[in-house]
């Protein structure tokens, strides 16, 4: 069986600070499109890549975790959208769309474990498995529903609101009739929040100097469920403003990934008198939940009632572009990175 190019996204060396373009290189490989004999593995051709802020965490030395961890000289590793060409696994055959833990590049020998889920529903388009979907849509249903326990009319914030899983938490916060206020860094993002997403209101949080002062005037009562993305000195300033018996599920931390001295948090004696319930959470926990998941999702998105809004960039050579820029705000809703379209 003849070789085929197969280009690879690269971590040249372990990253501090924030990761720049010139972490990563384009590599040229080759890959033989058939199963060694014997093999139980699954060949796939990458379709759709997945750009998220917890792969910073595992560029850094000494990183291994539930995450996994990359290595230099290796192709990065990351959640994928992909075609089976060839399975030794029963469970697969050739042409079956699948979504889960893949390489960056165009064709990838993975075992059968790496496969999360089969994609049954191709009435919604691909892109969608690595977003709404996948990971990030699981994280927002089980880090609101599971971990936030929320209740008709109480009040929800949510920090990087318009991100991948932020636009999905503040959706259904509204399904379940809460009052959502969400934070984003830009016009541009405040208004997609308002006017697409239907938040009750938003606010640009690099315009406001004081954030507990802006919290105290989008929530004069307090917060009950504050959906953590960011950490640092919004966390502070929420867990001032947190009522009662508040939730704060903690999905990510992204203002402190990059940081060489991590902000200090001055307001954490609030969850005692306020019985604040804090909890950190994996999607990868929760994964036995995806039919469940799936039945609530799929006709909210059909009906139209559960928008999703992508950032999508073409090709793998902008891979790193793509990744660098989560962490200055670049993105607008979910980065998707297209590696081909079938």
């Amino acid at each position: 069986m003849a070789q085929v190019r197969n280009k690879q996204v690269v971590l040249r060396n372990y990253v501090t600070g924030f990761p720049k373009e010139s972490d990563m290189k384009i590599v040229e490989g080759t890959i033989t499109l058939k199963l060694p004999e014997g093999s139980k593995e699954v060949l796939l051709k990458n379709l759709y890549l997945s750009c998220d802020p917890y792969m910073r965490l595992i560029m850094t030395k000494g990183s291994a975790s539930d995450l996994g961890a990359f290595t230099p000289s290796s192709p990065l590793t990351g959640y994928g959208v992909s075609k089976v060409l060839e399975s030794g696994h029963s469970d697969y055959k050739k042409d079956d769309l699948v979504w889960g833990f893949t390489k960056w590049e165009e064709y990838s020998l993975v075992s059968s474990t790496q496969i999360l889920f089969k994609i049954e529903h191709t009435d919604v388009p691909l892109s969608y498995y690595t977003g709404i979907l996948g990971m990030p849509g699981v994280t927002a249903y089980v880090g609101f529903f599971e971990i936030g326990s929320p209740k008709k009319g109480e009040n929800v914030f949510i920090s990087a609101a318009s991100g991948a899983v932020g636009q999905l938490v503040g959706q259904f916060a509204k399904l379940t009739g809460c009052y959502v206020v969400g934070s984003a860094g830009s016009k541009e993002k405040v208004d997609l929040l308002k006017n697409k997403f239907g938040f009750d209101d938003a606010f640009n949080y690099k315009e406001e100097p004081d954030l507990d002062a802006a919290l105290k005037r989008y929530f004069p009562e307090g917060i009950d469920i504050y959906f953590e993305n960011v950490g640092g000195k919004t966390l502070d300033a929420v867990l001032l403003n947190m009522r009662v018996h508040g939730r704060i599920p903690v999905c990510g931390m992204i203002s402190q990934y990059n940081l060489t001295q991590l902000d200090g948090i001055t307001n954490l004696a609030n969850i005692i008198f306020k019985r604040v319930r804090m909890e950190g959470f994996l999607a990868n926990d929760f994964y036995h939940l995806y039919p469940k998941f799936l039945e609530f999702l799929l006709p909210h998105i059909r009906e139209g009632k559960v928008v999703y809004v992508e950032d999508i960039v073409e090709g793998l050579e902008n891979g790193p572009t793509a990744l660098v820029g989560l962490f200055s705000g670049r993105n607008v809703g979910k980065q998707v990175l297209v590696v081909a379209r079938e």
